[in-house]
């Protein structure tokens, strides 16, 4: 296996693959996050980091936070990355690079 992200269901091991039933579990109760496109959704594993997460046609990312099913965001800016209380994106970048969590 050469690719850091792969949806090859082969390649999840047995935590990889109950994190899997949990997302899926979730969207089944909880829905998509309200921001997530539901075009062209697929579960993908990151082989360095472990994170199990969907994603869509637009490489949007969801992941577990906690019990509840929401987006995972990326700055363009600065690449920050986190859930919506950790990456506060606005169309200017995001409360890391913009100085709202430097001290």
């Amino acid at each position: 296996m050469d690719d850091i992200v792969t949806s090859n269901l082969e390649d999840f091991g047995i935590f990889d693959r109950a994190e899997l039933i949990r997302l899926l579990t979730a969207w089944n109760d909880q829905g998509l996050p309200e921001d997530f496109n539901n075009d062209g959704v697929h579960a993908c594993l990151n082989t360095d980091s472990g994170y199990v997460f969907l994603t869509n046609s637009d490489y949007q990312v969801a992941m577990m936070n906690d019990d509840k099913l929401e987006t995972w965001y990326s700055c363009f800016n600065c690449g920050h990355e986190g859930f919506k209380e950790d990456c506060q994106l606005t169309e200017d970048g995001c409360n890391d690079c913009l100085g709202e969590n430097n001290v």
